[in-house]
């Protein structure tokens, strides 16, 4: 992995990326550190909180959408005009990035379909390149497959025009690319320690119903290595956070 990359930009003249949290314990983590550490202006709205959307995505020159436990095709009212957000920004040109339910409502927004995954995967996993050398300006310095973390019992199919990126053995469909600056993950790169601490917790439930899943770690399991886990794990973020800034506009 390459060592950090900064891109300290004027604050002046930068209008901030907003991010959208879903659920309180699972805001931005890793990304909110990578950001402020690049100078990057950012803002947060607290869906789950009840704060109120924007009406409109020109204010900002990126979009972020974190995880969450609902599902995009639930009957909540703030679903459809975040949705509508999302195409505002892709006609813009404004990019985009979600990770898991972020993921997701990109997908739905742009027209794909969001189904049950066959098996649900909770903890530690590989995913793999797809294809000989997808978008090799994104994933070119990464290797063949690497270790990200994952919380997701739902999938997306691929956007018309989308380029299919990342796979696992239990999830087809792990991230995809649009336009050279969408990126929509459905795993997570953004984990910390604690934030994996307060989902085993939060989740404890859906850990012990999910036992017989072979994709379903237990929290013990999760938190071994920790450490160098999350570095690596950061290091594959550090790739695709720093390819994604570069498409920000001031």
């Amino acid at each position: 992995m390459p060592g950090k990359v900064r891109f300290i930009m004027s604050e002046l003249h930068m209008r901030p990326i907003v991010v959208f949290r879903f659920s309180q314990t699972e805001g931005p983590g890793y990304l909110g550190d990578f950001l402020t550490e690049n100078g990057i202006l950012w803002t947060q709205i607290n869906v789950d909180a009840g704060e109120s959307l924007p009406s409109d995505i020109n204010g900002f020159s990126g979009m972020v959408l974190m995880g969450g436990p609902m599902s995009v095709n639930d009957d909540l009212p703030w679903i459809s005009p975040l949705l509508d957000l999302i195409r505002q920004a892709v006609r813009l040109d404004i990019p985009v990035l979600g990770h898991c339910l972020g993921g997701q409502l990109m997908s739905k927004a742009l027209g794909a379909q969001i189904t049950r995954n066959a098996i649900k995967e909770i903890g530690w996993g590989e995913v793999s390149k797809v294809g000989q050398n997808p978008a090799p300006a994104w994933l070119g310095s990464l290797p063949s497959s690497f270790e990200v973390f994952q919380w997701h019992g739902e999938t997306f199919s691929i956007p018309e025009g989308a380029t299919r990126l990342l796979e696992s053995a239990f999830c087809a469909n792990q991230a995809w690319l649009l336009n050279d600056r969408h990126l929509a993950l459905q795993c997570h790169i953004e984990m910390t320690a604690p934030m994996i601490q307060a989902w085993c917790e939060v989740g404890a439930d859906e850990i012990r119903e999910a036992f017989e899943s072979p994709a379903v770690q237990q929290p013990a399991t999760m938190q071994e290595n920790l450490s160098p886990r999350l570095e690596k794990l950061h290091g594959v973020a550090d790739n695709l956070y720093a390819k994604w800034i570069e498409k920000i506009k001031a």
